[in-house]
């Protein structure tokens, strides 16, 4: 089991590998990972593995990483798994893996830092507020030893936040940006106030995809805590694994993964329901940060006009408004979200390659991709529903 000293540290500094995050402390991993992103929780982590959703099965074997001091107290871990696909991540590089084994070598077996499944930024090398000095390099000289002795082609660090990116750009790494779209709450105290924001079409048109679905037969439920039952959980996983099949041929959290984080995360939980004559019929899953509320799984049992718009996006913005919540995080993809507000913000990641020659090549991809990536969240950013000066 590889194992990392950080001289620099006040202090020896051990990294260990963990074959499962409940060889970790609950405690002292969540004093690392802060209380701000539930992502990172080691109760979110645990379910993921305990439910079978995140194992060496499903091609996420956990090979955490925990720095430890002399007294034997966690202070910085990391969430690492032992990749052999690329599915699951939203930092899309199968064309990577296609070249590399074109070019005769072998890109799987990979690392990859990140919360499975999960599309969400925050920290991924998570240091204790009062660790010593050089926790961070230390957790990132393990990845690449790790990397060494167990032969990978390459380490992944997706969704790190951005000074970790640029920590780890100085440290040599490869830097990849992206795009997802957010909602900024300037202050709102209700709906009408942000749409007030907006220019005069776009209001008119949120105005009108909102009231088609309060005068239709569905009517929504925003559940959080104790108001969470099974079979809101029994109904949200059938609506998760159809709509899954129909785009990704299978869905990645099993019926277990949605009972423990029920019975272990569920006031930090906003579920949206929505029933029709008596029956769920769609829902939309939310977690609470502490100041983000983080959209992730929507699922329906068939099509309602605007149903996707009101329980993902104007739900979700009228409880953060409630809340006082700064943000919310509507996830990967959809350029249909900055018309409803969510706009276009980068996104990172940062990438450990073992051979040389495969990683200036990388390199000189992700310059020009980065260039592109930048202009178009300018053009994106162009399409913004906020009213300019002089608008109504």
């Amino acid at each position: 089991m590889p194992d990392g000293k950080d001289a620099s540290a006040e202090g020896a500094i051990t990294v260990k590998v963990l074959t499962g995050i409940g060889q970790a402390d609950p405690q002292q991993w969540d004093a690392c990972a802060g209380p701000d992103n539930p992502f990172l929780n080691h109760a979110f982590l645990l379910a993921l593995e305990e439910s079978k959703s995140a194992t060496r099965r499903t091609g996420w074997q956990p090979m955490h990483l925990t720095a430890i001091d002399a007294a034997g107290r966690i202070m910085g871990a990391a969430p690492m798994y032992l990749k052999s696909h690329s599915y699951g991540e939203y930092v899309f590089d199968h064309s990577w893996a296609h070249a590399y084994e074109r070019a005769g070598g072998t890109y799987y077996p990979k690392l990859q830092v990140a919360v499975p499944f999960t599309p969400v930024p925050g920290p991924r090398l998570l240091v204790r507020p009062d660790a010593p000095p050089g926790v961070f390099a230390a957790l990132v000289q393990a990845m690449e030893e790790v990397a060494r002795r167990t032969g990978v082609s390459s380490v992944h660090i997706t969704f790190p936040t951005e000074d970790d990116w640029t920590r780890l750009g100085a440290a040599g790494w490869l830097q990849r940006e992206g795009v997802q779209y957010h909602w900024e709450n300037r202050g709102y105290g209700s709906f009408d106030d942000f749409l007030g924001t907006l220019n005069s079409r776009k209001r008119k048109a949120i105005r009108k995809e909102r009231r088609e679905v309060a005068e239709s037969s569905v009517r929504l439920h925003s559940l959080t805590g104790a108001d969470l039952k099974a079979e809101h959980w029994d109904a949200f996983h059938r609506f998760y694994m159809e709509t899954a099949d129909r785009k990704w041929g299978g869905g990645y959290l099993t019926r277990a993964f949605f009972r423990l984080l029920g019975e272990t995360m569920a006031d930090r939980v906003m579920l949206v329901m929505c029933e029709d004559g008596g029956e769920w019929v769609a829902g939309a899953l939310n977690l609470i940060g502490a100041d983000t509320l983080y959209g992730r799984n929507w699922g329906s049992d068939g099509s309602y006009r605007f149903l996707h718009f009101e329980a993902c996006y104007y739900r979700a913005l009228d409880f953060a408004i409630e809340r006082g919540l700064r943000k919310v995080e509507a996830g990967a993809q959809g350029e249909h979200k900055i018309q409803r507000g969510y706009l276009p913000v980068p996104t990172y990641s940062a990438h450990w390659v073992a051979d040389p020659g495969f990683r200036r090549a990388l390199d000189d991809f992700l310059v020009r991709e980065r260039a592109a990536v930048e202009a178009e969240r300018e053009s994106l950013m162009e399409l913004s529903p906020y009213r300019k000066e002089g608008e109504g």
